[in-house]
């Protein structure tokens, strides 16, 4: 770009033994940038990267900074001149048209004509003798003219031919304050003494489905052909049709690998069972194999892949669980009992969160000497799953192991398979959860299964959205879980999951459920606890997948909603709506263009209707107050013809516990 750079570095400039003197213009406080560029920011294509900056020098100078971007596979930067904002803040903005990682930094000078424009504008003004000052600008376009781009060098030699035969002042001063001289001097001319910051900064890009994907959860073993049977790969290929019917995009299993026998666990997590238990499909590893293996009982590679293949058919990709823990019946137990901590009774350290025990599980050591071949190990597992077809997992407590070995994991994956997704379970400290997702996972589970009231939701999407969080971290919404059924679906009914499918759906791009359980509204809990009871995950179900009062219509065309209107394909375009009533939330997301307008409100009573008067931000959508526009409820069919700022909104649950309106400029 530029034949003279100067790497800014504000910190280290002072003791630097040979001081620039050219050095004048600082860069500062450039966002988005995660923890001092340590951490790349993430996107899909099609997304915009915005770009801000402190940019000033001492004096009055103006200065040129320029936005620079390239992929990692090209070597000349991409330009974008960015725009002052006003006390020395300057944007600029790209998209990310291809999917592989980008690099973005901030290229700056002293744009020295610009200056003498500004300064030029001032003297006419006050009716002062430019003559000079005219000559002066000649000079610096004499000076630029071995720099102007090829493009504009015959314009710049013609306009300067003009001005030196010229001796009538008014006409050389209306050719040196025209506007379009200005942008040819602004964007036409490479940049000498160039200032270069300090850091280039990454984009992490992922394929769309890490931004915009729903997921259905299953356990295959209960999918038998006769109730009580143990259900196989091929038995669930009949149930493929009808996920791709309701619109999902991923089938994620639990894991597929053989069930340890020792300490296995009875129904309702007993500690004794019968013999003919299937046990904890988490408790990985038997006599018959491990992580590498899969449970007979389910099927083999190739039918495995028959599943995969089938699902692939109906535009369904599988995930899987990768859960880095084992049964005492594990042949690492065996072959490498370095891996596992040992009590000074000479017993193996099962896993424990106390006063919760779980002795069919044993933790991975990950303090160790033989690290390395621990963690080349794992990392082949993930590798042996790519290579039968798995493009995506859902990662088991990775809380629970060492942040460094998931930097170091994932981006030795995704070295090789760019297209592999990894969706963090980890309910824990937001810190942690947030420190993950700067490590590479993709999406992450969040707190949204605990949060009830307006206030609540508000605040925690502000988090999500509205801070720097939302450069880093992907939420996925999960209304339950085969470990959790909270309170609220409990007690709440039919209405309760339609309620939370509705805002899972619709405050996040992604969200996933456990089902049937879910779409069958099951609700039967452990006492005082949000815990199923008879949980599919000690024992097997024999599910009715039509049972009377089902709500797989309802999710249905939720996915329908997803897909049809673009706005609901990303989670940080989401703003909230004033609405007088407490228990009513409203919110509304749009595209860049506003060409796809979806206003959600939610009654977030279960049980009684409620009602408000909504403020309908109808100036961002380009609405006049006097104009009457359509409101299409998506969920219900109903329309509404609307005017103004406010709407009344009235909300019964036992109708619908939410409106998803699209708003149209037209009547039609």
């Amino acid at each position: 770009m530029a034949k003279k750079t100067i790497i800014l570095n504000n910190k280290a400039a002072l003791s630097d033994k040979k001081i620039d003197h050219r050095n004048r213009i600082m860069i500062e406080k450039v966002l988005p940038q995660i923890d001092g560029g340590l951490f790349p920011i993430k996107r899909v294509m099609g997304e915009n990267v915005v770009v801000q900056a402190n940019i000033f020098a001492d004096g009055h100078d103006e200065i040129t900074a320029i936005l620079v971007y390239r992929t990692v596979k090209q070597d000349k930067w991409q330009e974008v001149y960015m725009q002052p904002l006003g006390n020395d803040r300057w944007m600029g903005a790209f998209v990310i048209s291809e999917e592989v990682d980008y690099y973005y930094s901030i290229h700056c000078a002293i744009d020295k004509f610009s200056t003498w424009r500004k300064d030029l504008d001032k003297k006419i003004i006050a009716q002062q003798d430019i003559a000079v000052d005219l000559a002066i600008g000649i000079q610096i376009i004499e000076q630029a003219k071995k720099r102007i781009k090829r493009k504009s060098a015959a314009k710049i030699t013609a306009l300067l031919e003009k001005l030196n035969a010229s001796k009538d002042i008014s006409v050389i001063s209306k050719i040196m304050t025209d506007d379009s001289l200005l942008m040819l001097m602004q964007q036409d001319i490479i940049i000498d003494d160039l200032i270069i910051y300090e850091k280039e900064l990454r984009v992490s890009v992922e394929r769309k489905l890490a931004l915009f994907s729903s997921w259905y959860e299953f356990f295959p073993r209960s999918w038998g052909r006769k109730p009580g049977k143990h259900g196989s790969f091929k038995d669930c290929e009949k149930l493929i049709p009808e996920i791709a019917r309701m619109g999902f995009d991923i089938i994620y299993l639990p894991p597929i690998h053989p069930i340890g026998i020792t300490n296995k666990k009875g129904a309702n997590n007993a500690a004794e069972c019968d013999a003919d238990a299937p046990g904890c499909p988490w408790a990985i590893g038997s006599e018959l194999g491990g992580h590498k293996s899969i449970n007979p009982q389910l099927g083999n590679l190739k039918s495995f892949k028959n599943f995969i293949n089938k699902a692939k058919e109906y535009n369904l990709e599988i995930a899987l669980d990768l859960a880095y823990q084992c049964s005492p019946d594990h042949p690492y137990v065996t072959d490498h009992p370095n891996w596992f901590k040992w009590r000074p009774d000479g017993k193996i350290q099962y896993a424990e969160n106390p006063p919760k025990k779980y002795e069919d599980v044993l933790p991975i050591n990950f303090d160790i000497d033989d690290a390395q071949n621990l963690w080349q190990e794992l990392k082949s597992i993930i590798v042996f799953w790519i290579e039968q077809g798995v493009r995506i997992f859902r990662v088991d407590n990775p809380h629970t192991k060492p942040f460094i070995f998931w930097d170091w994991i994932i981006a030795e994956i995704k070295r090789d398979y760019p297209e592999i997704i990894f969706l963090a379970e980890a309910f824990t400290r937001p810190n942690i959860m947030y420190r993950l997702a700067k490590g590479g996972f993709s999406q992450s589970y969040t707190y949204f299964t605990w949060r009830n009231s307006k206030r609540e939701f508000i605040e925690y999407m502000q988090e999500l959205t509205q801070t720097e969080v939302a450069e880093y971290f992907r939420p996925n919404f999960w209304p339950n879980t085969p470990d959790i059924l909270p309170e609220h679906l409990q007690t709440g009914g039919r209405s309760a999951f339609i309620m939370r499918a509705v805002l899972a759906a619709t405050l996040s791009s992604n969200y996933g459920i456990y089902g049937p359980a879910f779409e069958l509204c099951v609700s039967e809990s452990v006492h005082k606890k949000e815990e199923y009871l008879n949980s599919e995950k000690y024992e097997i179900k024999k599910w009715d997948w039509n049972k009377s009062n089902n709500i797989k219509e309802v999710l249905t065309r939720l996915n329908q909603i997803r897909r049809e209107n673009p706005a609901l394909q990303a989670t940080r375009n989401i703003k909230f709506c004033s609405i007088d009533n407490d228990v009513l939330l409203a919110y509304y997301k749009t595209t860049s263009d506003y060409s796809n307008i979806i206003l959600v409100i939610v009654n977030l009573d279960l049980h009684y209707t409620q009602s408000g008067f909504l403020q309908v931000p109808i100036n961002e959508f380009g609405i006049d107050h006097e104009q009457e526009y359509l409101a299409h409820d998506l969920l219900t069919g109903d329309k509404y013809v609307w005017q103004g700022y406010t709407s009344y909104i009235e909300l019964d649950p036992r109708r619908s516990s939410a409106h998803i309106i699209n708003i149209k400029k037209n009547l039609k």
